[in-house]
């Protein structure tokens, strides 16, 4: 069988075993939980690492943490929540529902893509077949037909224009959303895998919306009334 699913459970088991312990014993110095992941991991041939979700928590302090969808030969788990600092927050935070970082047979791959897209045209997961309206869409063969569920709510099928069009992006370090933006955080994807998260990030846009034209509308309004004073001051 492919090296791809040469990893057994029970090792794959161990190797997110000890990246969660990496976590609580407080190890790593100043490296991102990712990063951590990725040592964990660092034998492995291949494994995606997902953004699963995100959360703020706080008011006038904030924590900010990520859960990832870790996915390595036959099988798949989430983390727990994982503090992150805020500038990775913000850097990542586009990018939920994507792969922030890949290995496949030992080439890394550190831009965030679509999942699955790593293996979309290898020839040795998959090949092209045409649907009854003569698309070609991507098909992994049998042994592999298990990734796309592994990858939990975040794949979608792969046609040939989708995948032209992320090889296009990536030759010029674009980050590839999909046809209509589908992927990502603002994506539809989004929208149906994690329905709650979505509604927190409309609610808070439209706080933020709200609070921002707020204060416009108090600046507008003094500026309105100190030319009004000026101007009753200059008729006297």
């Amino acid at each position: 069988m492919h090296t791809f699913f040469a990893l057994s459970f029970r090792r794959f088991s161990l190797c997110l075993l000890s990246a969660l312990l990496f976590f609580l014993v407080g190890c790593g110095g100043d490296s991102l939980p990712i990063q951590n992941i990725q040592a964990s991991l660092s034998d492995a041939p291949s494994y995606s690492i997902i953004l699963e979700n995100m959360k703020e928590e706080g008011n006038f302090f904030k924590d900010y943490y990520h859960r990832y969808r870790i996915v390595q030969g036959d099988d798949a788990a989430v983390t727990d929540w994982l503090r992150v600092p805020e500038e990775y927050y913000r850097t990542s935070e586009p990018f939920m529902g994507m792969v922030l970082a890949a290995k496949k047979e030992g080439e890394n791959i550190t831009e965030p893509i679509p999942p699955g897209y790593q293996y979309v045209g290898d020839t040795r997961y998959g090949n092209w077949r045409k649907d009854d309206r003569g698309r070609s869409f991507w098909e992994f063969y049998g042994k592999y037909a298990l990734l796309s569920n592994l990858f939990g709510g975040w794949y979608r099928p792969v046609y040939r224009d989708d995948y032209d069009a992320y090889r296009y992006n990536r030759s010029r370090n674009i980050p590839y959303f999909g046809r209509d933006n589908q992927y990502g955080t603002s994506g539809a994807i989004v929208k149906q895998a994690k329905p709650d998260f979505y509604q927190r990030r409309m609610a808070r846009n439209r706080i933020q919306s709200t609070s921002f034209m707020d204060k416009v509308s108090k600046r507008v309004g003094r500026t309105r009334s100190n030319l009004r004073g000026r101007s009753g001051g200059r008729g006297k």
